[in-house]
Parts: structure tokens; sequence; C-alpha cells
């Protein structure tokens, strides 16, 4: 028999794994939605906090080349995709405040974006967020699976099967995603910049 080749074995684990956690990352996108659209129309939680952030960010990113852009929102996205898995252990708790801040974030910064230049602005989020969003959505999910997996019988085994299952998961779907997601935004800024 032909040894399969590793990448398609790899991605059939994915796919395996994908459609074991389908559950936990619908859950995670009607709740995202759901904190998008209260910071869409409500946006008058932490409304000072988030200015703050945002101008900080702003300041940050300032001066930077479209490469240095490129690799600095590659890696916040980076860092936030993998410690929503890894933090999936607090019982789901860490990827659900990062699911709640992030939602809202989002609806918030695109009601600004809104109000300023119109609903045509939302069109700038779709291209890296065709690949930025699931990537993000898809770390969560897996995330509340670890949480989930937590507190049933044989938790031990659960854990092990999805951590594994989750980082390779991790490798070979969130990674290239992000990496994508990252050029396009890196590019798009440094182009408006």
């Amino acid at each position: 028999m032909k040894r399969e080749n590793f990448f398609v074995r790899n991605y059939k684990s994915c796919w395996k794994f994908f459609n074991e956690s389908r559950w936990h990352m619908v859950f995670a996108l009607g709740f995202f939605m759901l904190t998008f659209l209260i910071g869409f129309v409500f946006p008058i939680f932490f409304r000072e906090e988030i200015i703050n952030f945002i101008s900080e960010l702003i300041l940050s990113l300032e001066g930077l080349s479209v490469a240095e852009l490129i690799v600095f929102i590659f890696w916040n996205n980076f860092k936030a995709s993998f410690f929503a898995i890894i933090l999936g252990i607090t019982a789901g708790l860490f990827p659900l405040f990062m699911l709640v801040t992030n939602g809202y974030l989002l609806g918030f910064v695109s009601r600004a974006a809104v109000e300023v230049e119109g609903l045509s602005s939302l069109w700038r989020l779709l291209p890296h967020g065709i690949f930025e969003l699931p990537a993000v959505l898809f770390s969560l999910g897996i995330g509340f699976k670890i949480g989930g997996g937590m507190f049933k019988k044989g938790f031990r085994n659960n854990l092990k099967y999805n951590f594994k299952e989750g980082l390779r998961f991790f490798v070979f779907v969130i990674f290239p995603l992000l990496l994508v997601a990252g050029i396009i935004e890196g590019l798009l800024v440094g182009l408006i910049k």
C-alpha cells in the first residue's frame, strides 16, 4: 500500500477535527456576531478605553514600513489565535473573554467608520477579514472544545487529543490563513498611510 502524502494525511486529520469541533465553531461565530451587533448598535460601553487603545495602536504603527506592518499584524493575530487555543484549558473562559472583547471592539470600530465614511467603509474589512476572521473563530472554537472536553468523562484523554489535533489544525489551517490576512492587511494599511 502506498504511503499517504504528509500534507494529505495532515489535512485529512484537520478536516476530521473540524467536523468534530463544528458546533464549538458555530457557537464562536454566533456569539461573535452577537457581540459585534451589540458593539455596532450600542457603542457606549468602554468608549474611552477603546478610543485610547485605538490611539495607542495607531501611534505604534506610525513609521513602520509595509514589511514591518505585515509582521506586526501577523504576530498579533498569531499570538491571539494561539492563546485562544492553549488557554481553552481555563474551561473556555479565556476564549470567551477574547470573543466578547474582539466582537464588541470590531462592532464599535465598524460603527465609528460608518458614521465617518459611510456604509461602504465596511468593504475595506472584507479582503483580510475573509482570512482573518475564520482563523480567529476557528481558534476560539478549538479553545471552547478544549475547555468543554475538561468536563467530559476521560478528560485527560480528551485534553491530550484536543490539544494535539488543535495544534495540528493551527499549523495547517489557521497559520496559513493568518499569514495571508497579515499580508493583505499590511499592504492595505501601508498603502493608506
